[in-house]
């Protein structure tokens, strides 16, 4: 049994949901991504075409991998057998679909761009590498900074979707409605801002809580803000807000260009999980 392949996001969790939750960290991207698709209106996501995969084993049927496709981003890989890798890619070449790239862990990534380049041509590039990171023990910045926390509200609109806009700038990210972003964010408390004097100095956000976990991002402070333990705290916060709310599991990503996040996070109490790569076709 080869690759099973819906639009509708309600048959691929009933499909691949216990998959996923069995290793909800791993595959928190995964989860809240479709969590959000579930929680918005399905038109809000129509121009979007959105695309979701399940490989049930040949011998057993069990769930052993899973994608999802929600363009312009690139495709994003759960862990999968090596045979899964090379059959997706076969299956989204022939169906003509296109991709900006893979999210995967480097060596499903790299099998998967190898045949990607077999069936299309299109080179892969490194676009990005990336670690996922998971709460220990927080531990506040000492000293913190200036200011205090506090949710963002509609009257921070503006004020957000220009930060958002910058923040997927900076880090490359494909372009995509930033304002909707804000306003689902908005929707569910989802973003917190740090402000110093009464003026909003940095921001954090989450994800919707899913299997118990939640996942810190975007964090953006202005670059003539930086280097003052903002982002620091405005982390610290968020992540504290979560753990007091139940969560159980709270994780972030960074990227490894990035020195100075990924210390950051370290000495507020993030650690190590897994590695992944974006690797980019074209």
């Amino acid at each position: 049994m080869g690759w099973r392949i819906s639009g509708a996001v309600e048959e691929f969790l009933a499909a691949a949901g216990e998959f996923l939750r069995a290793e909800r960290a791993r595959n928190t991207v995964l989860l809240t991504v479709t969590e959000g698709l579930r929680a918005t209106a399905a038109s809000e996501y129509s121009a979007v075409r959105p695309w979701f995969g399940w490989w049930p084993g040949r011998e057993t049927g069990t769930v052993r991998g899973a994608f999802i496709h929600t363009p312009p981003h690139p495709v994003l890989l759960s862990a999968m057998p090596a045979e899964a890798v090379a059959e997706l890619a076969t299956e989204l070449a022939v169906a003509g679909r296109a991709l900006a790239g893979v999210n995967a862990d480097e060596t499903s990534a790299q099998a998967f761009a190898a045949r990607w380049r077999d069936r299309t041509g299109l080179d892969a590039k490194v676009g990005r590498r990336m670690r996922l990171f998971r709460l220990g023990e927080l531990s506040w910045p000492a000293p913190g900074p200036d200011g205090d926390a506090r949710l963002a509200t509609t009257a921070d609109r503006d004020l957000l979707i220009d930060w958002f806009e910058a923040f997927s700038q900076e880090v490359n990210e494909p372009t995509t409605d930033d304002a909707a972003a804000v306003d689902d964010r908005l929707s569910y408390a989802g973003l917190t801002i740090w402000q110093a004097g009464g003026v909003p100095v940095s921001l954090a956000g989450v994800t919707r809580t899913v299997a118990g976990m939640v996942r810190v991002g975007p964090v953006y402070t202005p670059a003539e803000l930086r280097g003052r333990g903002y982002a620091g705290a405005v982390t610290a916060s968020v992540s504290q807000a979560a753990l007091d709310a139940g969560t159980t599991e709270v994780l972030l990503y960074t990227d490894l260009a990035n020195p100075t996040s990924n210390a950051l996070y370290q000495r507020i109490g993030y650690r190590p999980v897994e590695d992944r790569v974006l690797l980019s076709f074209g």
